[in-house]
């Protein structure tokens, strides 16, 4: 569990002490005061099923200039390192299978034979163009890179350098957290809490990897209404995945607020809906090559049929679906239709409480008739479920994501208690 949970232990009031995140502000709200913004809903295209090309892992040797590379660890992606000069080497990344979004991911690890500056070209396939900004893994560390390593950055060309030794460093497009880091984190929070945290799995990916759920709630299941959280149905989408971490472990922190809440709703929680995706270092789809939420009518994939299966056989009411993503700024994708749902006024309620108790940020709120099948879409059509798609941005800070984690979290829990007074 993190350090910022024990600041919000006993905070069961409806709007949360400002002291307490004032708190967080000092420490990171330089940023967040730039979340409004004027983002418009991305267009993804649609995957039809394509097995997905797995990348060979293999070491790269520029032996000449002493300079090398690697692929071979989980959640890498690089498909080719060649010599520009003695000074410049070019990375080229390929996705895993076309057509795909603009969303090209990359990691590797790189070293020398000796320091020396080494400057990366970063080459893409035609009408793709660079999207994450580089992260560092050094001495176990991981770090933005600094301004003044990137040389160039525009829609054609993206050019960074880095001083090379012989001790390994990881270059990434986000922080890796391939399936054994979920897994870890997973049991991290469930130990000690298995008598009303009940992990489970339930199916596995097209690759034979495990699809975990938590299904969690105090003493029976009976009558309680589901809440269901989701997440890394696209690989690389790590700070959504981060939010995700911070809201189910506020849920899971002992105050009175959460005590009350559990002990009326059950909350169902998918940490790593494409597990293969994730290992594979894809750009966005799964082992198939199919984007797992374009797949929430006609559920052809294992993995996104599995989680459907295991939502429709709990036998009671699912009141809201929130599916946790990244994008290159902080929005939530909302259905605009709301009045047919348990919880009409819930969005309108939530996203003034999220204002309320984080001075200064403001919610990005873009709502929509989807006309493509995402599971926000499906938990409207299927159980008249407020379905949610909450986007956190490709660089929003850690101590960011923390903040509107643990908020979103308890404002949510406070309002439905309430209603379900």
């Amino acid at each position: 569990m993190r350090l910022f949970k024990t600041l919000f232990q006993g905070l069961a009031k409806p709007v949360l002490r400002t002291t307490i995140v004032m708190v967080f502000l000092f420490y990171s709200c330089s940023d967040i005061k730039d979340s409004p913004m004027t983002v418009t809903e991305s267009v993804f295209l649609d995957t039809k099923i394509n097995t997905a090309t797995i990348s060979d892992k293999r070491h790269f040797e520029l032996s000449d200039i002493g300079v090398f590379a690697s692929n071979d660890f989980e959640g890498s992606r690089l498909n080719g390192f060649e010599k520009v000069n003695d000074s410049t080497v070019k990375l080229f990344i390929y996705p895993e299978n076309e057509p795909i979004n603009n969303s090209p991911y990359y990691a590797f690890e790189t070293w020398s034979d000796q320091p020396k500056k080494i400057f990366f070209q970063f080459q893409y396939p035609l009408n793709y163009s660079h999207r994450y900004i580089p992260k560092l893994k050094i001495e176990n560390k991981w770090q933005q890179i600094p301004p003044a390593q990137i040389i160039n950055s525009d829609d054609q060309s993206f050019t960074i350098f880095i001083n090379l030794n012989v001790a390994p460093q990881m270059v990434a497009a986000q922080k890796i957290q391939p399936s054994t880091a979920v897994n870890f984190w997973i049991d991290s929070i469930v130990q000690g809490r298995e008598a009303w945290v009940r992990k489970k799995n339930i199916a596995t990916s097209v690759l034979d990897r495990d699809i975990t759920v938590l299904d969690i709630y105090k003493d029976s299941p009976k009558g309680k209404k589901i809440i269901v959280l989701l997440t890394r149905q696209h690989p690389p989408e790590i700070t959504g995945y981060f939010a995700f971490q911070y809201f189910l472990e506020t849920l899971l922190t002992t105050t009175e607020l959460q005590e009350n809440f559990l002990n009326e709703f059950r909350i169902i929680a998918f940490p790593n809906i494409n597990p293969d995706g994730t290992d594979m270092g894809h750009w966005r789809n799964n082992a198939n090559g199919l984007d797992l939420n374009r797949d929430w009518k006609n559920f052809v994939q294992p993995e996104t049929s599995a989680v459907a299966r295991y939502i429709n056989e709990t036998d009671e009411d699912v009141i809201l679906g929130l599916d946790f993503h990244s994008t290159y700024k902080d929005v939530f994708y909302t259905n605009k239709e709301r009045t047919t749902t348990d919880l009409p006024n819930f969005i309108t309620e939530w996203f003034s409480a999220i204002e309320i108790n984080i001075p200064g940020y403001l919610v990005n709120e873009k709502a929509s008739i989807s006309t493509q099948d995402v599971s926000k879409a499906w938990f409207l059509d299927t159980h008249k479920a407020v379905g949610i798609t909450y986007e956190i941005g490709d660089e929003t800070p850690k101590n960011n994501i923390a903040l509107i984690g643990s908020v979103s979290a308890i404002s949510m829990m406070n309002i439905l208690t309430q209603h379900n007074e």
